[in-house]
């Protein structure tokens, strides 16, 4: 196991920054998820770490060891692709054992770290087959296993569920959680998939065009996001932005409203908000519900009964959209009028951008 320390990290091609003085801390045994849209950088940050990518500028240490210049297998990491990277001609066994050869093990030595990994991963059936006999998620399994005999201090993984179907998905997600649970390893997982980082993570990393936006539990994110990217980025339905104008602000309170939104009270999180000026203002869909009271105001434009809940979409009256999500079977019809409210302690108060 080990630490690992980001400091200032940089990645150029050419005149081209794509990762720009990314400062993170992974503590010993953590399960850190590098999250973002595509493009953002992660998996070239993920990559930089593994010794795949040089680094343009700044400082990795992994176990305290300055690594910038190591070669990947000097590193003690091991890395799990979205492609499995797999030898189709070997059996699963041999896959497994491919980097213990490489290494120069011996034959005792990568049959019980074969038979470790394969109960490990509940896969001792399928060691003697070639993967053109098994699933997708047995697929990943093998390549799992492959890094798991290596013993490494860092496990990296690279969007490796992205071409399993949802409900494979799933059960690997659970499979990887418990993984981490039973090895106690430090790992660095890369996804676009908000799920897998809530449901995975001890800490996130949210990344923007090669920045780093947040870094924090997932709950931390999910209730403090530090600006309007993060806010929008975690959560489904993504949250609702409503432009508003700020009436009044004393201390860590703002009043506010717009032509759909009648006045409330919202908290601004030291936020620097300003009387006079626009804001933004964030509610989740989850926490939007009807009532006689409602402070918000609209019209029904589209309906999904999902079963275990409601999904709705909004026209306001001053012409904006609003998702609503209510955690019960609702019947509404298109074009119904709703009055919808909040807890004002559940909105998010962003000041006015540019």
């Amino acid at each position: 196991m080990a630490e690992l320390r980001l400091r200032d990290l940089r990645k150029s091609y050419g005149s081209a920054e794509v990762i720009r003085g990314v400062d993170i801390d992974i503590e010993d045994g953590e399960f850190v998820v590098f999250v973002g849209p595509s493009g953002c950088g992660k998996s070239t940050l993920l990559r930089m770490i593994a010794g795949l990518e040089d680094i343009t500028s700044g400082t990795l240490e992994i176990g305290g060891k300055r690594v910038n210049d190591a070669q990947p297998k000097e590193r003690g990491v091991a890395m799990v692709f979205q492609s499995y990277a797999i030898f189709p001609h070997m059996s699963v066994r041999e896959n497994m054992a491919f980097g213990l050869t490489i290494s120069g093990a011996g034959k005792a030595e990568k049959g019980a770290k074969v038979a470790e990994a394969a109960r490990i991963l509940q896969m001792e059936h399928l060691l003697d087959r070639r993967p053109s006999q098994l699933s997708g998620g047995q697929r990943q399994r093998v390549a799992i296993g492959r890094a798991i005999t290596r013993n490494p201090s860092v496990f990296l993984f690279d969007e490796p569920l992205s071409n399993l179907d949802a409900a494979l998905r799933m059960d690997m997600r659970m499979e990887i959680g418990k993984l981490h649970d039973q090895l106690a390893t430090t790992m660095i997982y890369v996804t676009h998939d908000q799920v897998e980082a809530m449901t995975l993570a001890d800490k996130i990393v949210v990344l923007k065009d090669g920045q780093v936006m947040q870094i924090g539990s997932p709950m931390e994110l999910y209730n403090n996001p530090a600006n309007l990217f993060v806010a929008g980025f975690l959560g489904a339905p993504s949250m609702n932005f409503l432009s508003v104008d700020v009436l009044e602000h004393a201390g860590e309170e703002a009043k506010v409203s717009n032509p759909s939104l009648e006045p409330i009270v919202v908290r601004t999180a030291g936020r620097p908000v300003k009387a006079g000026r626009k804001a933004t203002l964030g509610v989740r869909p989850q926490h939007l519900r009807v009532s006689d009271k409602g402070r918000l105001h609209g019209n029904v434009i589209l309906a999904e009964r999902l079963g275990s809940e409601t999904v709705a979409d909004l026209r306001l009256d001053d012409g904006s959209k609003l998702i609503a999500a209510f955690a019960e079977d609702r019947i509404l019809e298109v074009g119904q009028r709703l009055s919808l409210d909040f807890d004002a302690d559940a909105a998010h108060l962003f000041p006015e951008q540019g």
